[in-house]
């Protein structure tokens, strides 16, 4: 079963407030120092980087919602220097910064973007199907009312799923072709007539749906195995990675990443031009989930895994997207280019 930021399962139809998730475990892995500079890859709603900040360290805090870097210019003034804001995806924080002790990245959408319906992530809202979290680009309008039945369906399967995806998506193709889709709930009362609800399920039936649309119109597999490479660029020997993830793509991605950066591998007898590649992460540890006492008072947490490791002095990596696993999706294209 997958969840998103904060259990996407039940966020995506219901407001939570923001409550920094695991907090206490990722401020143990970055160990941020006066003096040090960590990066927040995911800014959100600031309360890493609050942290961070109190610590003693300077923060570079990025995030590619324009929304949460305006709300965060008060904290920016507060910090009197040690906070720099950056808009941008996260997967280019190696162009913010030459060098940093720690990078923390917590994956998916934030509890600000589910509330606002106008942002078009949830259904509890009437709101534009949207989910932009760049707020440009392909929107999710765009792929439901224009990819083909096949292509929806292998998205709905693959990054949400779905157990009855190839039906959806034949109920969505046949429907468009009346009407197109343009609002949340529309697709989602669209969803449940078709599917159908049994009394008593606590996860409505178009939560895989928004949350698999979610993830492919902001590319989020993606740009999160080109954070990890870009965060192996900018850590300095002993410098920490904290990668806090909330569904199984996700932490497959990172453990993946960590794995194969912790071993080293020599060069084939066979093939002497092979350099051995040197490990850029030492060994990490097991994975951290939420304690009883957090879960307690943020049910939300308990999908939340933190994965840590430490830097080496060993070059960076060259980039190989191949690596990671990701699934094949169909090709990102706007109505009138497919």
């Amino acid at each position: 079963m997958m969840a998103g930021h904060g259990d996407d399962l039940h966020a995506v139809g219901g407001p939570a407030r923001h409550i920094p998730v695991l907090l206490a475990e990722v401020l143990a892995a970055l160990a941020p120092k006066p003096g040090e500079t960590i990066v927040d890859g995911t800014f959100g709603a600031g309360g890493y980087t609050r942290a961070i900040l109190d610590a003693g360290a300077s923060v570079v805090a990025i995030d590619r919602d324009p929304d949460a870097i305006e709300a965060g210019r008060v904290l920016e003034q507060e910090a009197a220097g040690r906070l720099k804001l950056v808009q941008a995806p996260f997967s280019t924080l190696d162009q913010a910064l030459e060098s940093a002790d720690g990078v923390v990245l917590d994956i998916g959408v934030s509890s600000m973007q589910l509330d606002q319906a106008e942002r078009g992530f949830s259904f509890r809202a009437d709101g534009p199907l949207d989910m932009r979290m760049a707020q440009a680009g392909m929107s999710a309008a765009d792929v439901v009312n224009s990819f083909k039945a096949n292509d929806l369906a292998r998205i709905f399967g693959l990054l949400g799923e779905e157990r009855h995806a190839g039906r959806i998506a034949r109920m969505i193709e046949q429907r468009r072709a009346k009407r197109p889709f343009e609002r949340t709930l529309d697709l989602a009362d669209a969803i449940e007539t078709h599917v159908g609800r049994k009394p008593g399920d606590k996860i409505h039936p178009a939560t895989r749906v928004f949350q698999a649309l979610r993830i492919y119109v902001n590319d989020e597999l993606g740009e999160l195995a080109k954070a990890l490479m870009a965060a192996e660029r900018v850590l300095k020997p002993g410098g920490r990675l904290a990668v806090v993830t909330f569904h199984s793509l996700e932490d497959r991605i990172v453990k993946r990443f960590i794995a194969e950066r912790a071993t080293a591998s020599a060069g084939s007898r066979h093939m002497p031009e092979t350099k051995t590649r040197e490990a850029t992460f030492e060994k990490p540890a097991r994975a951290v989930t939420a304690g009883e006492a957090e879960l307690a008072g943020n049910p939300r947490a308990r999908s939340a895994r933190l994965r840590a490791a430490v830097r080496t002095a060993a070059p960076a990596r060259q980039d190989d997207l191949s690596a990671f696993g990701l699934p094949r999706l169909p090709g990102a294209a706007l109505p009138g280019e497919r």
